[in-house]
């Protein structure tokens, strides 16, 4: 656990206190995790996926606060070295993993129909208007 992290989720932590804020109500006013307030708070980097989460989430919790998150990060230059735990990540509904589509590697056949039906108007058109006499 970094120490400028802790000593910033203090800080966070007291102004919140402060303001006679819960965790609930700063949740639904920044739409951040109360999972992720309670990290912040108490220093613990290992439980976001990356650094920049973390810095980001602390930018927006601090304008919340009404506090200077740049300056606040500036004067703590030991949040910019956060250190994480390898975490693990299982893949399901809602990740953005890649999955087989049901139509293989055939995206390009659609195409090729409608150019193909396109042509074909295109070429019955010119024999029906050459068949009136039109030019």
């Amino acid at each position: 656990m970094n120490e400028d992290v802790k000593k910033l989720g203090t800080l966070f932590k007291s102004k919140r206190k402060e303001l006679n804020l819960s965790l609930k109500e700063v949740e639904n006013a920044t739409s951040i995790r109360t999972s992720h307030l309670e990290a912040i708070e108490e220093g613990k980097n290992d439980r976001f996926l990356s650094p920049v989460y973390m810095l980001g989430f602390m930018r927006q919790y601090a304008k919340f606060l009404e506090l200077d998150g740049d300056k606040l990060i500036e004067e703590h230059p030991g949040t910019m070295q956060l250190q994480r735990e390898k975490q693990e990540f299982s893949y399901g509904i809602g990740t953005l993993e890649r999955r087989g589509s049901t139509g293989g590697g055939v995206k390009w056949l659609p195409n090729l129909l409608w150019g193909a039906v396109s042509i074909g108007v295109l070429a019955l058109a010119y024999y029906f208007a050459k068949y009136l006499n039109l030019f």
